[in-house]
């Protein structure tokens, strides 16, 4: 156990180096405390949504990029680690749908919702309320790896199912950004501008906001 915390310090330490939103969070007392789970979009708005709640909740986030259903079903032990989380931001689903070279998903739609609910499953044991987050708009355009917007709308649309069978809350990243990604991403890229990964932040804490004052 003493060498898995050495491990796990130490990989921290070292993500935090490479990029400052894994950073490690020093709780301010008697503040909720909040934890992001996602790929590279949320690393794009985890410092901004920090900054918009300061002083309202102690947000933290993954110290790794989240990838596929099928790391978080790996990692999400170590990812929840031992502390009480008062609200869980989370998605899954941009790595789930990009095709290899031959159109095969990383994780086909079936599994991706199989891996999904058991995800759904242990974040509920923590007690904490939970926001699923959807999956932001792929651009139509030639992308390394592929990805289709069609096959976006068809993974949220399973997670939606999903978190309306479990009660979650959802966050609709992708119908905000969809009118807006013309001015907040990135030319032929699924990733956001520094001012887009801002407006996506404005609507992830408004929306974390909202249901810890529920």
């Amino acid at each position: 156990m003493k060498t898995l915390l050495t491990f796990l310090l130490l990989a921290c330490a070292a993500a935090a180096q490479s990029d400052p939103s894994f950073a490690p969070v020093e709780d301010a007392p008697g503040l909720p405390r909040v934890l992001l789970i996602g790929d590279s979009i949320s690393v794009g708005y985890t410092l901004p949504v920090r900054e918009l709640l300061k002083g309202k909740a102690n947000v933290h986030r993954i110290p790794v990029n989240g990838g596929p259903t099928i790391r978080g079903l790996e990692q999400i032990e170590q990812w929840l680690g031992d502390g009480k989380w008062d609200l869980i931001h989370f998605n899954w689903g941009l790595h789930d749908l990009r095709t290899d070279a031959d159109g095969k998903h990383q994780v086909p739609l079936e599994d991706y919702q199989r891996n999904l609910r058991q995800l759904v499953d242990r974040l509920n044991k923590t007690g904490a309320r939970l926001i699923w987050a959807s999956t932001t708009p792929v651009p139509d355009a030639k992308l390394n790896p592929p990805r289709k917007n069609s096959d976006v709308i068809a993974y949220n649309m399973a997670a939606r199912r999903i978190m309306e069978e479990k009660g979650i809350p959802i966050d609709d990243l992708y119908g905000f950004a969809l009118p807006r990604l013309a001015s907040i991403q990135l030319p032929a890229n699924v990733h956001y501008s520094k001012e887009g990964s801002q407006v996506l932040a404005e609507r992830v804490a408004a929306s974390i906001l909202a249901e810890l004052r529920r």
